[in-house]
């Protein structure tokens, strides 16, 4: 099957430069390919703020083989996310995360099997607490999947915070961190260096990690989880790097 599915992958297209470089240039840094800009999918300049983030760009597209392999260039990705569509549409992309808030991973606990239920609250405590200390955000926990409401002030209080984040790669990052893990607050957690990246993997995937331990561990899952892995470091690595400090 796997065979198959490779054989069904679209042509890559041809690799049509040597070097990848960086150049400053009106306070951004471009990525070069032979000393020309390279270009976004919308055709617009690849450039980010930070010498840094560039250098993380540069490091993909060198390393790129005879051909260009956009799912092995996650920096690249979110970053082209972040010029062409987070730039544009902040105040949608700010919508999007606080939704999240609303109904985030971290309040649907499991009744049972005991050890699973051991497992969430010593994941997913630390991270309410944390946003309770932070941010004053004080949210309500429910058990199974039925929908539990949560206190209008403590999602605008998750709103105030993601607001404050006026980078369209931050933004982007932390767009993708959410997305992936299901849970804005491990994600804000993560920015804030209350978890560190193997603890916000970990914290979102407690229920899948328990399966594992109970059925065994499916090659096809695994390996979806790690490419998902890939992107969510990624994206922490991008947020970092375009973080005010930086």
């Amino acid at each position: 099957m796997r065979a198959a599915q490779a054989g069904m992958k679209p042509a890559l297209p041809k690799r049509f430069y040597k070097h990848a470089g960086i150049e400053e240039r009106d306070g951004l840094f471009h990525l070069t390919l032979d000393g020309r800009t390279a270009k976004t999918p919308n055709r617009q300049a690849l450039a980010v703020p930070s010498r840094a983030l560039a250098e993380a760009l540069a490091e993909e597209w060198q390393a790129q083989g005879g051909e260009i392999d956009p799912s092995t260039m996650p920096v690249t990705r979110i970053v082209n996310s972040a010029i062409d569509g987070v730039a544009p549409r902040q105040a949608e992309v700010v919508h999007d995360l606080v939704r999240y808030a609303g109904s985030d991973l971290v309040y649907y606990r499991a009744g049972e099997p005991e050890r699973l239920a051991r497992s969430q609250e010593a994941a997913w405590s630390p991270v309410l607490h944390w946003a309770k200390e932070a941010h004053g955000a004080r949210f309500s926990l429910g058990e199974g999947v039925m929908h539990v409401a949560q206190p209008e002030e403590a999602v605008a209080a998750i709103r105030r915070a993601i607001e404050r984040i006026d980078s369209p790669f931050a933004l982007a990052a932390l767009h993708v961190m959410t997305t992936l893990s299901g849970s804005v607050l491990i994600a804000l957690a993560h920015v804030a260096q209350r978890l560190d990246a193997d603890q916000a993997w970990a914290a979102a995937h407690v229920d899948e990690l328990y399966q594992e331990s109970v059925w065994g561990e499916d090659y096809e899952a695994m390996e979806r989880r790690r490419r998902r892995e890939a992107d969510f470091r990624a994206a922490s690595l991008v947020y970092r790097l375009t973080a005010p400090e930086n």
